[in-house]
C-alpha cells in the first residue's frame, strides 16, 4: 500500500498556538499516521520553525488545507477580492514550502462560505487564470494543490467530481489536481465508487470521514465500496481522515460547517480507529482484486 495515511489536525485540536501544534503533531505520531493535516484558513498563524521543529521530533510529514473567504474569492469576478486571494494562496504556499508540506489542498478556488447566488462563467474563469499563476508558484516548491469537491452548502464552484477535472483541464497545470471527501461526494455524487474511477489521473489527495463526520463505519455509507474504488482507480496518493466534533471545533469553522453536535469524546480513540479501519479497508481492496487470479481454473 503506497498511500500516505493522514489526520485532520481539529481530530485535536482547534487552532495551532506552539502548545496546541505540539500535541496535535505529537497524537498524530504517537497513533502512527504518516503526516497531520494542519488547517491553514490564517497561514500566519503557523510558525514555520516552531512546527518543523515538532515534525522532525515525532517523525511524521505534513500537509495544508485551506478555504479563501468572502474578502479572498479568487471566483467572485470582483478584481480586488481576487488579488488578496491570490495573496493569500501564495501565503499558504510559501508556508507550505518551508514546514516541508506536498500538498495544499482545500477550497483554493473559491469562497467557503453558503452562497445565495450561483456561480459566473466570468468568476469560473478567473479562478481558472488565478490558480493556473499560484500553480507555477507551488511547482518551484514541488507542491500539489488539491481543489477541494465539496457540497453545495460550502462553495457555488465545485460540488461533483466530474466540475473538478473539468477545472483542472482548464487550468492545465500537472500539479493541480482534484481533492475529494467522502463526507461531501455522498451529499452530491449519483454513485461515488463511478465518481472515483472516473477522476482517473486527476486524482491527487482525498478525505475520508463518514455521512455524519464522527467514527469511521458508524455511518450511512458504505465504505468498503470507496476503498475498492480508490484501488481499483491506481490511486496511490495522500489519504487523510477528516472528523469534526464541537467537543473541538470553534467558531468561525464551527458555523460555517454546521458543527452542532458532539460525535464523539476521546480524539485518540477515534484517531486509532480511523487508522486501523482505513488499513484494513485498503487492504481488503487490494485483495479483492486479485480474487480473478485465486480462481483460475486448474
Amino acid at each position: 500500500m503506497m498511500n500516505k495515511l493522514g489526520v485532520h489536525a481539529l481530530v485535536w485540536e482547534a487552532g495551532w498556538s506552539h502548545d496546541e501544534c505540539a500535541r496535535a503533531i505529537a497524537k498524530t505520531a504517537e497513533v502512527g499516521f504518516d503526516y497531520i493535516e494542519a488547517p491553514a484558513l490564517d497561514p500566519s498563524s503557523i510558525d514555520v520553525d516552531f512546527t518543523r521543529r515538532q515534525l522532525e521530533k515525532n517523525g511524521i510529514g505534513i500537509n495544508l488545507s485551506l478555504g479563501l473567504d468572502a474578502d479572498t474569492d479568487i471566483s467572485s469576478g470582483d478584481r480586488a477580492k481576487a488579488a488578496r486571494g491570490k495573496a493569500r494562496l501564495e501565503q499558504a504556499l510559501s508556508v507550505a514550502r518551508d514546514v516541508g508540506a506536498t500538498h495544499v489542498c482545500g477550497i483554493l478556488h473559491s469562497a467557503f462560505q453558503k452562497n445565495a447566488v450561483p456561480t459566473t462563467a466570468a468568476g469560473v474563469a478567473m479562478s481558472a487564470d488565478i490558480l493556473a499563476q499560484v500553480a507555477e508558484t507551488a511547482a518551484r516548491s514541488g507542491i500539489t494543490l488539491g481543489l477541494e469537491v465539496v457540497n453545495r452548502y460550502e462553495s457555488n464552484v465545485l460540488n461533483t467530481a466530474s466540475q473538478g477535472v473539468e477545472l483542472c483541464k482548464r487550468i492545465g497545470a500537472p500539479n493541480v489536481k482534484v481533492h475529494l471527501d467522502v463526507y461531501h461526494m455522498n451529499i452530491e455524487e449519483s454513485d461515488i465508487p463511478s465518481a472515483i474511477k472516473e477522476t482517473g489521473d486527476y486524482l491527487g489527495y482525498f478525505h475520508t470521514g463518514d455521512s455524519h463526520r464522527g467514527y469511521m463505519g458508524s455511518g450511512s455509507i458504505n465504505l468498503a465500496e470507496v476503498f475498492r474504488a480508490i484501488v481499483a482507480s491506481g490511486y496511490e496518493g495522500p489519504i487523510a481522515f477528516e472528523s469534526f466534533s464541537s467537543r473541538v471545533v470553534g467558531q468561525p469553522l464551527e458555523g460555517i460547517l454546521g458543527i452542532w453536535r458532539n460525535l464523539w469524546e476521546d480524539g485518540h480513540d477515534l484517531a486509532s480507529h480511523a487508522l486501523m479501519y482505513t488499513r484494513a479497508q485498503l487492504k481488503s481492496a487490494h485483495e479483492s482484486l486479485r480474487q480473478a487470479e485465486r480462481s483460475r481454473l486448474p
